[in-house]
């Protein structure tokens, strides 16, 4: 990915964040940052200061990282993500390591989809030739 390959890792999880936003919205991507996560339980809303990292088109949930190595608590924070935000995909990315591929996890909430349905991504056709995020 292009901020992996221009920063490197080691950096403040903030840093990856805001650079990964700036280049989801360059192409064309809806994308927010640190979306405001609520909790229900049993029928009590409790605002307890939980933010997803960041939301693309709605529908993806990025959790980044920049930890030493990625531990089954990661996943399963997203997955509690997921399920609470009601979006169907989503991704971890530690950006500690040294080749990016090795520090991405995909999830999937199974809660939202039905046999029929399929995720779509829209992509812009980029202006000029730029390389992958």
């Amino acid at each position: 990915m292009k901020v992996h390959r221009a920063l490197g890792p080691g950096l403040l999880e903030s840093a990856y964040e805001a650079c990964l936003l700036f280049e989801l919205q360059n192409r064309g991507l809806q994308a927010n940052r640190q979306v405001p996560l609520g909790v229900e339980y049993e029928g009590l809303q409790i605002d307890a200061g939980y933010r997803l990292d960041l939301v693309v088109e709605n529908r993806v949930v990025v959790e980044v990282k920049s930890v030493e190595a990625l531990a089954p608590i990661h996943s399963a924070q997203l997955i509690t993500y997921l399920k609470l935000s009601g979006n169907p995909v989503g991704l971890l990315l530690n950006f500690n390591v040294v080749q990016l591929k090795d520090g991405i996890v995909r999830k999937i909430n199974h809660q939202t989809f039905t046999s029929g349905d399929e995720l779509i991504v829209r992509r812009s056709p980029p202006s000029s030739p730029s390389s992958p995020l």
